[in-house]
């Protein structure tokens, strides 16, 4: 039973990073998208508006803040492995739990509880842009920072989970869900 749980909390976290992997797709492409529209806005046409280059800011953060989790799922996160790629598996898997424990959910943990009160003063007043015409959503994108640090904490939970199996069942990795495979 506790096998089926385990098995099912990591399908699910592992779901609902792919999820967010798959909108960071969309808003990479709407910001490119964005971006040329309105470099030809401005220069051939002369037109331009707050709104329209705030939004590519803020899919700029969207795709950091929210994409993150997923790389750090797929283990392409940045890392400094000069000796790290050399470990074996299992040398390997007790570095990322430490790493887990005592770095990544620490850090994430702090950015929550620090950033909280910011966010919530931000969505007292429905903070707006402080520019003329631009997006009325700052609260939303300053939430963007919590949904970071919750996502970050839950796949470092979640690689905590697969590290160990590798320690204790003596296999050589425990997959990710189906969809990651694709």
């Amino acid at each position: 039973m506790r096998n089926f749980s385990t098995n099912f909390g990591l399908q699910w976290i592992d779901s609902l990073n792919e999820f967010l992997c798959k909108m960071v797709s969309w808003f990479t492409l709407t910001m490119v998208l964005l971006t040329f529209l309105i470099v030809v806005l401005r220069y051939g046409f002369n037109l331009g508006w707050i709104a329209m280059q705030e939004s590519v800011m803020y899919l700029h953060g969207m795709v950091f803040l929210l994409g993150a989790a997923h790389t750090l799922r797929v283990n392409e996160h940045v890392r400094v492995d000069i000796f790290y790629r050399r470990f074996s598996p299992k040398k390997q898997a007790k570095v990322d739990i430490f790493g887990s424990l005592f770095l990544l959910m620490p850090v994430n943990i702090f950015i929550f509880m620090v950033s909280f009160d910011y966010v919530m003063r931000a969505w007292r007043v429905m903070e707006a842009s402080q520019e003329a015409g631009g997006i009325p959503g700052v609260f939303l994108l300053k939430s963007l920072i919590l949904l970071f640090s919750f996502t970050m904490l839950l796949q470092g939970i979640s690689e905590v989970v697969r590290n160990v199996a590798k320690l204790s069942l003596d296999v050589p990795d425990v997959p990710l869900s189906k969809t990651a495979s694709k």
